[in-house]
């Protein structure tokens, strides 16, 4: 599923003429580019407000991906997510997606922690879109092929499906929100698996500090493939933060 806008919303072309757009080039790089998303270092859910979903006539053939242990998540859960995921950002010619990025485990992991307000919207829409594709397709979401998943997707954006938290535009833009999350955070959180999101980006990493050359490189500079939390400064201050919040010392 390709997703397209502007940068900065939507402007003067309606979803309609995105949607058709995003049919004729169904490119996934496309996508990053419309999204504002090639290039950046750091990735916004809010830049992508306006991103949606395309139809496509392939099939899904990852359905059968190797599961893994759950944190917050049910079986059944995570197979739904991870179709959905699959098709918001698909891999393709250039590249894995946010399949191969884990981004379900990361939605799961901060379901469990940071996120854990958003597990009952989880249950109750997983469960409603298996609902109304058993009732109008006779099989879950995941067994269905890639442009009936992506046709009830359009459905569940354009709030036609009931049954949602708050509602299904509503509920579609929190799984799009994870999902870029989920592709393009730092791994230390659960996704972004081997930096496969940072490639697809051309971010080189975080740095401390950057020379001449390296600033002359620009978008040609090589990854370096590193986490924040690889870097003994940024593991320093959330040590200290882990201290602060369980009672360390009080140097008052």
């Amino acid at each position: 599923m390709n997703k397209k806008n502007n940068g900065n919303g939507i402007g003067n072309n309606s979803k309609s003429d995105l949607l058709e757009e995003s049919l004729i080039n169904p490119s996934r790089r496309n996508l990053l580019k419309g999204a504002g998303l090639v290039g950046a270092a750091a990735v916004s859910t809010i830049a992508t407000s306006h991103v949606i979903a395309a139809d496509s006539t392939n099939t899904n053939s990852n359905s059968n991906a190797p599961r893994e242990a759950l944190e917050a998540l049910t079986a059944e859960e995570a197979e739904t997510l991870a179709a959905i995921c699959d098709c918001l950002i698909p891999s393709d010619e250039h590249g894995p997606g946010a399949r191969e990025a884990r981004a379900v485990h990361y939605i799961d992991k901060s379901l469990a922690s940071h996120n854990s307000g958003a597990r009952h919207n989880y249950s109750v829409g997983l469960n409603a879109i298996n609902e109304f594709a058993r009732q109008t397709r006779g099989k879950f979401f995941s067994e269905l092929p890639l442009d009936q998943q992506n046709s009830i997707l359009l459905a569940l954006q354009a709030n036609k499906i009931s049954g949602f938290i708050p509602n299904g535009s509503g509920f579609f833009n929190m799984l799009r929100g994870h999902t870029i999350d989920g592709t393009f955070c730092d791994p230390y959180y659960g996704g972004n698996q081997d930096f496969v999101g940072w490639d697809m980006l051309r971010y080189p990493g975080i740095r401390l500090g950057a020379s001449e050359a390296d600033v002359s490189a620009g978008a040609s500079l090589p990854p370096n493939h590193q986490s924040a939390y690889d870097h003994s400064t940024y593991t320093k201050l959330a040590d200290n933060s882990l201290t602060d919040a369980e009672g360390g010392d009080d140097y008052a």
